[in-house]
């Protein structure tokens, strides 16, 4: 754990709308992928915080504009995003772990912290 203490009401809510009925690390996987394809409102800005959570030097503003197919997800959650200090159009997949909303909706704010949540208390597969 790195800086999370355990928050009853989210671990509740991951329970029962996440993994419930997940018996195997694959079901908990699709769980997490469909999870956050309904909560998500695409598109939204971000902060992408490059390769890693810890390379700050290499923060970029994105355009976050979808789920890469399930199978791109397997091992961690990915999100399709695009530069917005870009006139291209490129879109590629970025882990979710590693991106902070700017300006998000309550659903969205929530699936977000929600998988940060997962990530930090050492819960992820992979």
């Amino acid at each position: 754990m790195t800086g999370f203490v355990e928050d009853e009401a989210r671990e509740q809510r991951i329970d029962s709308e996440v993994i419930v009925d997940a018996y195997t690390e694959e079901e908990q996987v699709l769980g997490w992928y469909y999870y956050l394809d309904n909560k998500l409102s695409f598109p939204f800005q971000a902060k992408w915080s490059g390769d890693s959570a810890t390379d700050k030097k290499a923060v970029k503003t994105v355009q976050v504009v979808g789920m890469p197919p399930e199978e791109e997800c397997m091992n961690e959650m990915q999100v399709e995003v695009q530069f917005l200090d870009t006139r291209g159009k490129d879109t590629f997949s970025v882990p979710l772990a590693n991106i902070q909303p700017v300006k998000v909706d309550a659903n969205t704010a929530e699936a977000i912290a929600d998988w940060h949540y997962w990530v930090e208390m050492d819960y992820a597969f992979g």
